[in-house]
């Protein structure tokens, strides 16, 4: 069997001079050596984001965190010059599988037609009160 490569007519696109971090300053962004999202050129990368409120609660309310980790995203993706429109991509990721319809739900409610795709994961959690967290990738629109 032969290794797969590129045919050698296929060209790859040069990366984008375009690539910046947007950091909210959280002391979990330095723990993790992580940025809240990279731009790079058209693409918004946004990591996991639980319901944290700015001053570090969280709700115990999986709707409630969903909708704040949300407007985390939007936030994020507003300093990157995008909206919630332009997701394509979302990752849910839900500590309890009975909490699956309510996080839907306001999924539901907050995209519209082109919805984005979705992959929802149950799992854990390394702090106990998250019950909800989102990862999305966005493609800014060019006109």
């Amino acid at each position: 069997m032969t290794p797969c490569a590129f045919p050698p007519n296929i060209e790859t696109a040069p990366m984008s001079t375009d690539r910046r971090a947007i950091s909210f300053g959280s002391k979990f962004e330095k723990l993790a050596g992580y940025s809240r999202a990279l731009v790079d050129g058209e693409w918004v990368f946004v990591s996991g984001t639980a319901g944290h409120n700015e001053d570090g609660t969280i709700s115990p309310d999986p709707d409630e965190q969903t909708r704040q980790s949300l407007r985390t995203i939007a936030r994020a993706l507003e300093q990157a010059d995008a909206g919630l429109s332009d997701i394509v991509r979302l990752n849910v990721y839900i500590a309890d599988r009975q909490d699956v319809m309510t996080v839907s739900k306001v999924l539901g409610e907050t995209f519209s037609d082109p919805r984005p795709t979705n992959t929802t994961i149950i799992c854990g959690f390394p702090v106990e009160e998250i019950k909800v967290e989102i990862e999305v990738t966005a493609r800014k629109r060019v006109d």
